[in-house]
């Protein structure tokens, strides 16, 4: 096995150089020369005031430096990988806040044996040196029901310590306040992660080995073991259509049976076990507490899965009785590339509340709302747009046997091509044009069954143009409705003759084009439809004996034209994604709108 493929110029100089690109992309922040560490730009700010330092090992980004700024940290140490930093960095930083007029250090040092050591070292070495220092360790993991000697691991709970420390340190407080204030708060936080695959630091291997399927829960930010693994739920992949669907195969598992489990009951085993009174480290919560919960990222989620658990999460506190007061989302302390997320809750109270409010100009600090989030209103409702084309009452004309016996033809033939067209499509896109077609076919169909078809041809057009839009999807639905709708005003009860019909082609041919953005050539469907709609424009001059002659001759432009997109280009669509040489069947959706042409012919003729 070889160590997983990263972004980066070497596993030497990736710390350097993020750290670099943090500052360089941030007005408010520095870095200390010759030192891993990220300062506030405006130091002299401190004059007086408590200064906050933290840190740890790189790969945890955006924490710790994107905490630097006024309201939050003063200052950021950063190790290697996974690794503490040395306590001469450290004390470099503790010096540079105190020489800046600091009335004091609040060292913030989540609990591992590494930080513990190096920045008790440093705080050793820096009250040597004159400086007023304190030390909070943060271990706020609720995963083991029986911690070690070693205590509670430290987590992104830390970064609600960040927050109201910095709150208090910005409006003046005591080190001594500030200490009693973060130490009481600790009291109710909890964090508790999920992962579905390892992390590898820059130029290694994977820190842990899961098998593929498996998840684990109470991991480390370093990849250190979790409490328990169980199976993901495995989603296969569907038509593009419904594409979006397979990305929530986050459905995982958690309970204690082994077997698969839907994000809902992930997140509800998490906020169990985190609340568990039997566990030594649970977090106490209870009916009607309020908190702030963190949905943390830590380092491949998809934004959609994670706000997948996100609802969930809030959905359960809820259920429990418990006041979500406000939510954060997004990528807080990550673990380099690992697929997982953690849970951090802390319970709030007014005062709790108001300083996790303040402002703070920190970059990675995400802009929260102050509204609380249990009991706002957050549905809004569409303005009513009255009953829609397709369920209105018509009455029957004298074109409505015409047009209804060339909508059935029209769908039985687009179902007679599903397979034909799929197969097509399969050449050069994702193989559902048949399928996208047929959908659109039956809807129809449907609906014929149960309504008369209106004497007022314009009426069938925005008929039709609301059921392919509605059932068909995608973007043939909507380049068809496109055309429907256009077309739909230029043919009525009264203006109905051949010029009208050729009229409404043209309109609705535009419309495609000028909102899909295709045109003759570009091998799409409109490679077939504006050759016969150019032909179809001769019925505004053709005497009464020579209409059929002009559509005879258009449904053959349009199967001439679907076949010449055998040897085009795609310049538009999915095919344009693809090698030329490898497109070398003729256009599904062309194909489709020949089929549409040559259907409507044969209903035409057959009522001769």
């Amino acid at each position: 096995m070889e160590p997983k493929k990263k972004l980066i110029n070497s596993a030497d100089s990736c710390v350097d150089e993020a750290l670099c690109g943090l500052v360089r992309a941030s007005g408010g922040l520095s870095l200390l020369r010759g030192h891993r560490v990220v300062l506030r730009s405006d130091l002299d700010d401190l004059k007086g005031k408590v200064a906050l330092l933290s840190g740890g090992g790189s790969g945890h980004e955006p924490a710790h430096g994107g905490y630097v700024g006024a309201g939050m940290l003063s200052a950021a140490v950063a190790g290697g990988v996974f690794a503490s930093p040395p306590p001469a960095s450290i004390l470099a930083a503790i010096l540079s806040l105190h020489n800046a007029g600091a009335s004091g250090v609040l060292l913030i040092v989540k609990n591992y044996t590494g930080d513990r050591l190096n920045f008790g070292l440093a705080a050793e070495q820096a009250r040597n040196h004159g400086v007023e220092v304190d030390m909070v360790i943060v271990g706020e993991d609720c995963a083991f029901d029986r911690p070690s000697k070693a205590g509670r691991r430290g987590l992104c709970g830390t970064i609600f310590i960040h927050k109201l420390a910095g709150a208090l340190a910005e409006e003046g407080c005591s080190l001594a306040q500030i200490v009693s204030t973060v130490t009481e708060a600790l009291k109710g936080i909890g964090t508790l992660g999920v992962s579905l695959s390892p992390c590898s630091v820059p130029g290694c291997l994977p820190s842990f080995d899961l098998p593929p399927g498996d998840m684990e829960l109470g991991l480390g930010i370093h990849g250190e073991a979790g409490i328990k693994r169980s199976k993901v739920i495995q989603i296969q992949p569907v038509a593009a259509q419904t594409c979006c669907v397979c990305i929530l195969c986050f459905c995982l598992h958690l309970s204690v049976i082994d077997q698969v489990a839907s994000a809902d009951e992930v997140v509800k085993t998490m906020i169990d076990h985190m609340t568990n009174p039997d566990s030594q480290s649970h977090l106490p919560l209870q009916s009607g507490d309020s908190v702030v919960m963190c949905v943390n990222n830590l380092g491949a989620l998809s934004c959609l899965e994670l706000a997948v658990v996100t609802r969930a999460a809030v959905i359960c506190l809820e259920s429990h009785g418990v006041v979500v007061a406000r939510v954060m989302s997004g990528s807080f302390m990550t673990s380099l590339e690992m697929a997982g997320v953690s849970l951090s809750l802390m319970r709030t109270n007014q005062e709790t509340l108001r300083l996790f409010d303040a402002k703070t100009s920190a970059p990675a600090w995400p802009n929260l709302s102050s509204v609380r989030v249990s009991g706002r209103s957050y549905m809004a409702y569409p303005p009513s747009a009255g009953t829609r084309p397709q369920d209105d009452t018509n009455s029957e004309g004298p074109l409505s046997s015409a047009m209804r016996d060339a909508l059935e033809r029209v769908c039985s033939t687009l179902l007679e091509k599903q397979e034909e067209l799929n197969s097509l499509d399969r050449a050069a896109g994702d193989g559902d044009c048949g399928h996208t077609h047929a959908q659109a076919a039956r809807a129809i169909q449907d609906w014929l069954q149960d309504h008369v078809v209106p004497g007022c041809p314009g009426k069938l057009l925005s008929i039709l143009a609301g059921l392919v839009q509605e059932k068909m999807g995608g973007s043939s639905g909507a380049l068809y409705s496109l055309f429907l709708t256009a077309a739909a005003g230029h043919v009525t009860e009264g203006r109905s003759n051949a010029a009208a019909w050729a009229s409404a082609m043209h309109a609705g041919t535009q419309a495609m084009k000028r909102y899909g953005g295709a045109d003759t050539g570009d091998r799409t469907m409109l490679d077939a439809l504006c050759p016969a709609v150019d032909e179809l424009m001769k019925l505004t001059a053709a005497p009464p004996g020579g209409q059929m002659a002009v559509l005879q001759a258009a449904v053959q432009k349009a199967a001439s034209g679907a076949e010449s997109t055998r040897d085009l280009t795609a310049r538009a669509g999915r095919a344009s994604y693809i090698a030329a040489e490898r497109v070398t069947l003729p256009d599904p959706g062309a194909v489709a709108v020949a089929a549409i042409f040559r259907a409507v012919l044969e209903s035409l003729e057959g009522q001769k």
